[in-house]
């Protein structure tokens, strides 16, 4: 083992796992205050579904065997053979590292039910999304699955985790419909500096999510730490300059921007150098923008904007490495530097993810809905989940 690559993995467990219950405080401060205690378990409890998972079955189906470039097999359920020692990092090391992700993943869908979704559903919804959506893209891009196969690039989970949850989570909105009285009256954030530190808790957990992506302490690790700083900064002066342009610089939008950009610059974090990411976070900040004002346009009551930000910027960013790949980092080239197959097949990825995680997304939460009600009462909407779902109270 390289003991610099082990201390460095460990290190990056570590920060993604601090981003799960970042989602959740960012969540969180974005709901009335009736609620903040079930986006924060939401969070909380995908971990729990996803810890469980992975040890029997997730991680043996995703990175395991092949079967037909769907799905891997069961031959490591349980973790079955899974060593704690071997060359580079231990492959214990690695299963541990990539349970962190399934979770944030998770907890990012939760979007899509703040303040109107029974606890009970989302439980069997969460087991059902991870095993049919979840799993077979970490396959597809990362475990040897047909996506891979067709030279199809996602570094750190810009289509496994940020497509897939993005656009799953749009679905998973339409099913569930509006929360009472959206549209109708304000639904106004209860306490913007708790989204404010769970921002910031992602925006430093996130540098284990790309960095720790090289799955070494090196030049890449290097290059996607930098390249993710750079454009989520940049992500975050555009919105910030677009939205003091219609009015105020308000946190909640810088905010906002900064995980955009850091959502966009996600799969292209080990390809890309800093002249690009300077383009894409950009770019990220402008598109996020446009894609949350035509979703509060129409009406759609995605609660917490993952498709807008994750959905559409996993999208854009899985795309950029079509475009500006750079073969002097890890020796994969895309348009800019004369390979244009390199877009088509992230065109063709980017494509069949939102396709697949939006319809069966949809079916899943169509199947829960028959077997258990996915949204609580109108009462129980009214006085807030704390109370009703949890027993308890956030806020006196």
């Amino acid at each position: 083992m390289e003991a610099g690559d082990v201390a460095w993995i460990l290190a990056s467990t570590a920060l993604v796992m601090l981003m799960i219950p970042g989602v959740g405080f960012f969540y969180a401060g974005m709901v009335r205050k009736k609620n903040v205690i079930s986006m924060i378990t939401l969070s909380i409890v995908s971990a729990i579904i996803v810890g469980a998972l992975w040890t029997v079955y997730g991680y043996s189906l995703a990175f395991s065997g092949d079967v037909g470039g769907f799905v891997g097999d069961l031959s490591k359920a349980f973790l079955s053979g899974v060593s704690i020692g071997g060359d580079g990092i231990p492959e214990m090391l690695f299963m541990i590292y990539q349970m962190m992700f399934a979770a944030v993943t998770l907890a990012i869908i939760t979007s899509a039910i703040a303040e109107r979704m029974r606890f009970s559903a989302f439980l069997i919804f969460g087991v059902l999304w991870v095993t049919l959506v979840y799993i077979p893209f970490a396959h597809w891009l990362w475990g040897g699955g047909w996506l891979a196969k067709l030279g199809a690039l996602d570094f750190a989970g810009g289509i496994v985790v940020h497509v897939s949850s993005g656009f799953g989570a749009l679905a998973l909105a339409f099913v569930l419909g509006k929360r009472y009285g959206y549209g109708e009256h304000p639904i106004e954030p209860h306490n913007i500096p708790l989204t404010l530190i769970g921002g910031a808790m992602l925006w430093f957990g996130w540098f284990g999510f790309n960095g720790g992506s090289a799955l070494a302490a090196n030049e890449i690790a290097v290059n996607a730490i930098t390249v993710t700083f750079v454009a989520s900064s940049f992500a975050g002066l555009t919105w910030m300059a677009i939205s003091w342009l219609k009015g105020k610089p308000g946190s909640l939008g810088v905010i906002t921007g900064v995980i955009a950009g850091l959502a966009t610059i996600t799969p292209a974090a080990g390809f890309v150098d800093v002249r690009a990411a300077i383009v894409i976070g950009i770019i990220a900040g402008a598109l996020c923008f446009t894609a949350l004002e035509f979703r509060i346009r129409k009406g759609i009551d995605e609660s917490l904007d993952a498709w807008a930000v994750h959905g559409v910027g996993g999208a854009f960013g899985s795309l950029a490495i079509g475009l500006f790949a750079n073969p002097s980092i890890v020796g994969y080239a895309g348009l800019l530097y004369g390979n244009p197959s390199l877009l088509t097949i992230q065109l063709i990825a980017v494509a069949v993810t939102i396709a697949y995680s939006f319809a069966v997304t949809f079916a899943i939460a169509k199947v829960v809905d028959a077997v258990t009600p996915l949204r609580v009462s109108l009462e129980e909407e009214y006085v807030g989940l704390d109370i009703p779902q949890h027993g308890e109270v956030g806020y006196a």
